[in-house]
């Protein structure tokens, strides 16, 4: 690791130090046990489920340089006691970022965070060694863990930052003070703590606090919030509207392979593929075509950049199970990623048919809108599924020819007689469903 050391994290803590502390530069910074390695750092984060420091004199047997807690534990391992363990790492991490001079770009959003983040690392991957965050390390917890990822070799990173709540965004900013802040989207998501759109844009727009004056916004101008909100920066447009400065234009399906378009952006017209179905990828297209325009990548980088792009997980993946095509969107759900992941599968050939679930943190207007998503599919799909107590509205909002389950082995049950040849089915739900039940359900009709 670049200029961190044990007594540098003791200094900045303020910690109280037992026993001696090594001069050698840390190796590693990790709080999950598993990932102690000769010379880390590891933080003893007390859980719901474990508490780290249960592990701190397994943190000693495999050569740890220090551990960072919140109690002494008898074990022959240097410890530095602070009040916080999670805080002080915040803190560290926020001096560990300051010892690099390279471009970091900040990625919020109610959807499509992910995705927006593997897309703009996919481009500047093309010119620089870039750092991005892994997994959902997207949190209070996970973004220090990404920031101490970064080591001397890295000259770009791209850091995804999600929130639930007022304030998270400005300790995340603390931290990341990225130089470009990227805004996918304001939807309906966690809206039982942020109350409506206006105030997820408001806990989302913290992110600028850390910004420096020559920092650069870069949001979906199709977004009417985004749009027209002031940030105080420099603020680059990209959406499908001839108001925005990076724009999609001849947008067309590849099939169930991908998409293409032309990236315009003032004189500069980028023919794109890419490798993944859905609307919503033509956006994380712009996102990273935005990105990579601002950091001076050529027309031919960022085309190659698009082209390398992953899909991760279940996010809109497209898989095949005989001759029924699946829209595996599984990962999560709310509202706004909903109607884009309907809209998405009606450019699918087949029958379509939605498997729509519960989706959470909607607080008291939940049942409005899932039943505003319920009347969205059966408008444009030919069947409609829902799944879960929460979901029973959206069948509701479908009519009469909608089909409810209270519980997702009901609805696999009876698969058979509901999903026909050549239809081709979107699932999706919030991450606490376990849709991926019905996907696997899916994939085994016609094996």
């Amino acid at each position: 690791m670049k200029d961190l050391t044990p007594r540098t994290v003791a200094e900045l803590t303020g910690g109280q130090v037992r026993g001696e502390l090594p001069a050698e530069e840390l190796t590693a910074v990790t709080t999950d046990s598993r990932a102690i390695a000769p010379g880390c750092l590891f933080a003893a984060i007390p859980g719901a489920r474990a508490d780290g420091h249960d592990f701190i004199p397994q943190a000693a047997e495999k050569g740890a340089a220090c551990v960072l807690c919140q109690r002494f534990v008898d074990a022959p391992v240097c410890q530095i006691l602070v009040p916080d363990t999670q805080a002080a790492l915040r803190t560290v991490a926020a001096y560990y970022r300051t010892r690099f001079s390279i471009p970091f770009i900040g990625v919020t959003g109610s959807v499509g965070k992910t995705t927006a983040k593997e897309m703009i690392a996919a481009v500047l991957e093309q010119r620089f060694n870039t750092l991005k965050t892994e997994k959902n390390f997207n949190n209070e917890l996970g973004v220090p863990l990404t920031l101490f990822r970064l080591r001397q070799e890295h000259e770009a990173a791209v850091v995804e930052m999600g929130i639930s709540g007022f304030g998270e965004m400005r300790r995340l900013t603390e931290m990341v003070r990225p130089d470009i802040g990227v805004y996918t989207l304001i939807g309906d998501a966690h809206l039982e703590f942020l109350g409506d759109r206006s105030g997820v844009l408001r806990a989302k727009g913290e992110m600028v606090e850390g910004m420096g004056p020559e920092g650069v916004i870069i949001a979906n101008g199709d977004d009417q919030l985004l749009r027209a909100h002031d940030f105080g920066h420099r603020k680059i447009l990209f959406g499908l509207g001839e108001h925005c400065d990076v724009r999609a234009a001849d947008v067309a399906a590849a099939g169930t392979g991908g998409m293409h378009c032309t990236i315009l952006a003032g004189e500069r017209r980028i023919p794109v593929t890419i490798p993944a179905f859905g609307d919503h990828m033509v956006y994380a297209a712009l996102m990273g075509a935005a990105v990579g325009l601002e950091l001076g990548l050529t027309d031919e980088q960022i085309a190659a950049g698009v082209a390398a792009y992953e899909t991760v997980g279940s996010r809109g993946r497209v898989r095949t199970a005989g001759t029924v095509t699946i829209l595996d969107d599984c990962y999560n759900a709310n509202p706004t990623s909903t109607r884009s992941a309907i809209e998405s599968l009606t450019r699918l050939p087949g029958r379509p048919v939605a498997i729509l679930g519960d989706m959470r943190e909607l607080g008291p207007t939940g049942p409005e809108l899932h039943r505003g998503i319920g009347a969205f599919a059966a408008e444009r799909c030919a069947a409609v599924i829902a799944c879960g107590p929460e979901a029973k509205q959206i069948a509701a909002g479908a009519g009469e020819e909608a089909v409810w389950f209270s519980m997702t082995e009901e609805l696999i049950s009876a698969l058979p007689t509901l999903i026909r040849p050549g239809d081709a089915v979107l699932v999706k739900a919030s991450r606490a469903m376990g849709f991926e039940k019905i996907v696997d359900a899916l994939m085994s009709l016609e094996a």
